[in-house]
């Protein structure tokens, strides 16, 4: 069994993604007929009396739940090059979980408090890998941070435009999920018909995106470890043998179905798991590490378990691996920035899978900014299955009609 309880069954990307809407003009907020509700103060909500964006809200500290607030800052904003996005929803990363406990990356969460809406079209557009992007266009955006805002200023190159047919929510699920599974089946694993493999946290945000692809390849036996409740939705999702980590040793459960073990291993728990995920490895098998779950086990970091899990961690040489006929892989989507060429190729293989209907984003939950602890909670108590979604405000419901 692992370690420690596997500390959130989301995903474990580390590069935030968000859809949006793009403003006219690249350095420019729109203008007093925006269509922005009024704020009280006599500016509009995301925008400083004058059209200037808020920058940000501000840095909240670190710990546990009660550290995440939304606050509204304003001023001016840092000039940055770029188009100016108005955001309609992000994804919630582990990453995220990790940032307010401080075990690593220790910087503190930017949140805004109300919501964006439809802004009108106007001149403008930006270019992007694929195609070109113009006012009105719904895209996609990859960055490292900072995109937990209503509006943000973020450069061409780091966004896609979103499939037909596709929703804000999808759109914010897709990227970090999606690109961190395929790279890591395909790219590191060279997944192939009649090969097995072993997601770990399978319920969460990449193990629900790499079921689907696995599921793109003829004849995958998948082998998923989740909490026992979420084995229905596993099994209809195409997991062969889910496998519940709290009550069962993973290892002698893959055992008694494949003696040999597996061809590959999806890691983002590391310590011990990751020597137990090599050891599971047929002859020419593949570990692809992505993460490091096994360092958060509650709301605050736990020096304890860093310790356990660090001491824990896999260490190998290249003589070992000449020997087993094995390999191990790492992967870290954060650090590749600047691979414009790189993932805008892989960008476009999966938006003609979406389009092709052979994946889907599978969106658990979706919370506004105000509600962001409780979605950071939802991850972390391991209820989810699929993607965490927040947004700058719920649409309203619009009132019903009384029948006459």
């Amino acid at each position: 069994m692992p370690e420690t309880p596997h500390p959130a069954e989301g995903a474990a990307g580390s590069a935030p993604c968000s859809a949006f809407h793009v403003f006219p003009h690249s350095s420019h907020a729109p203008d007093s007929g925006s269509g922005f509700p009024a704020d009280p103060s006599g500016g509009r909500r995301g925008l400083r009396p004058g059209g200037a964006p808020v920058p940000g809200p501000g840095a909240l500290g670190f710990g546990g739940y009660e550290k995440v607030k939304v606050q509204v800052r304003r001023g001016e904003p840092s000039p940055r090059p770029g188009a100016r996005r108005a955001v309609r929803a992000c994804g919630l990363n582990f990453a995220d979980l990790r940032r307010r406990g401080c075990t690593s990356g220790c910087r503190a969460a930017r949140l805004p408090r109300h919501g964006v809406r439809r802004h009108r079209a106007g001149a403008g557009r930006g270019v992007t890998a694929a195609s070109e992007t113009g006012v009105g266009d719904k895209v996609m955006v990859l960055a490292r941070a900072g995109l937990w805002q209503e509006v943000v200023t973020v450069p061409a190159s780091q966004t896609y435009l979103m499939p037909d047919g596709m929703s804000f929510e999808e759109a914010a699920a897709f990227l970090v999920n999606y690109i961190t599974a395929y790279m890591i089946l395909f790219d590191f694993g060279n997944l192939r018909p009649n090969q097995s493999v072993l997601i770990h946290m399978a319920a969460g945000g990449v193990g629900t995106a790499a079921i689907q692809l696995c599921k793109t390849v003829e004849n995958v036996t998948i082998f998923g470890t989740a909490s026992a409740s979420k084995h229905d939705a596993l099994r209809e999702s195409g997991v062969a043998h889910p496998i519940d980590y709290r009550s069962m040793d993973y290892v002698e459960e893959v055992r008694k179905i494949s003696p040999k073990g597996v061809d590959i291993v999806l890691d983002p728990l590391g310590g011990s798991d990751t020597t137990k995920a090599f050891n599971l490895l047929k002859p020419m098998g593949k570990l692809i590490t992505y993460g490091v779950a096994n360092l958060l086990t509650g709301q605050k970091k736990n020096l304890m378990a860093m310790a356990k899990t660090w001491w824990n961690q896999f260490s190998i040489n290249a003589l070992q691996l000449l020997h087993l006929n094995k390999a191990v892989c790492g992967y870290h989507l954060g650090y590749m920035d600047e691979e414009f060429e790189l993932i805008g190729g892989v960008v476009a293989k999966l938006v003609s899978l979406y389009s092709q209907g052979k994946i889907k984003p599978r969106i658990d939950s979706v919370w506004p900014f105000e509600q962001v602890a409780d979605a950071m909670r939802q991850m972390q108590e391991k209820k989810n299955i699929g993607k965490v979604i927040l947004v700058p405000e719920l649409p309203k419901e619009e009132p019903k009609k009384e029948d006459n």
